[in-house]
Parts: structure tokens; sequence; C-alpha cells
């Protein structure tokens, strides 16, 4: 259950993930690192080359990015200090491990933060736009996953859920507080 401890460290807001000052926030990003539309784009336009060249040295290394993976540059020119980009899962009906790609997404994330010792990560709402993952399906995913990672895992000092539309933080909302 939601204890507590959980709900001091989990935060919830609607708005713009690029303008946050944060340890890290996460970029749902696509397979080539190269950024791309939405969350991707705007974080690349915001945060500068500096981030799209961090983003290349890492293709060059290791071939890009699969998805449920994460991977984690500099802020470049953003607040945040630093930018942990994962590739969610493309929606095919649900019978693909999405689920599971998904909550990787968020566990990878977490963990490279703690390698850092990032104290505060901003998450978007990931593959819910052009990949089509069910908004609803995927903050079930994200609230439970992270609430579960707190639970085990007292490093990280607060996680920030970033809604950019009102639908996905009426979801969020709810699971938050039908989980406190």
């Amino acid at each position: 259950m939601y204890n507590e401890l959980n709900s001091n460290r989990i935060e919830l807001i609607k708005g713009d993930i690029t303008k946050l000052d944060t340890g890290a926030i996460v970029n749902a990003a696509n397979s080539s690192l190269l950024g791309g539309g939405g969350v991707d784009g705007a974080i690349h336009k915001a945060g500068g080359k500096r981030i799209l060249e961090e983003c290349i040295a890492i293709r060059n290394r290791q071939g890009g990015c699969n998805a449920g993976e994460a991977v984690i540059t500099s802020g470049g020119l953003l607040k945040a200090r630093f930018v942990i980009h994962t590739v969610g899962p493309i929606w095919n009906g649900g019978n693909n491990g999405e689920d599971m790609l998904l909550e990787n997404c968020y566990i990878n994330s977490l963990k490279i933060a703690e390698e850092n010792h990032i104290k505060t990560i901003a998450f978007p709402n990931i593959s819910t736009g052009v990949y089509r993952f069910p908004k609803d399906r995927a903050a079930g995913i994200a609230v439970r996953t992270v609430m579960n990672y707190l639970r085990e895992n007292e490093s990280i000092e607060k996680v920030i859920f970033v809604c950019f539309d009102e639908e996905n933080h009426s979801l969020y909302s709810k699971l938050i507080d039908k989980s406190a």
C-alpha cells in the first residue's frame, strides 16, 4: 500500500517538463536518440546541441537505445542537470510485451538516476503520444512501478510526474489519490 514515505516523494504537476529545475528529466526518446516530436523534440530544442552531440556519441558507442532501456546525457541548456533518455514501446495491441517494456522504462531510468546520485527525477507520459499506448494503462504502470521502486530504494528523494495534457493529469491524479 502507498505509505506516508511515498506520499512525500511523489508529486504530480501539469506543465512543461523542459522548464523543471530537477536533478534529471526523462525524455520519451526514440531508438535513434536523435530527437523527434513531442517531448523528445521539445527537450532537444530547449536543451540545445550539447544533448544531441552526447546522444550521437552514445549511438556511436552502442548503436542507439532499445525499447525499455535508458541512457543519460547532460541537461545541456535545461535547468535539469541531466536528461535520462528512455525508449517506450510502440503499442501493438498489448500482446507483445508492451507492459513489461514500459515498466522497464521507469525502472531503468530510476536505476540510472541512482547510479548518478540524482535525488529528483521528472517523468513525462511515456509512449502515450505517437506510440499510442493507452493512457489509462500507461498511467497505471507508471504509478505502480515508481511506487514499488521507491518502497525498496531510498536514494531517490522525489519523483515528479509531469503531464502535458488534462487527460493524463486526471488519470495520474486518480491513481495517486486512490493509493494514498
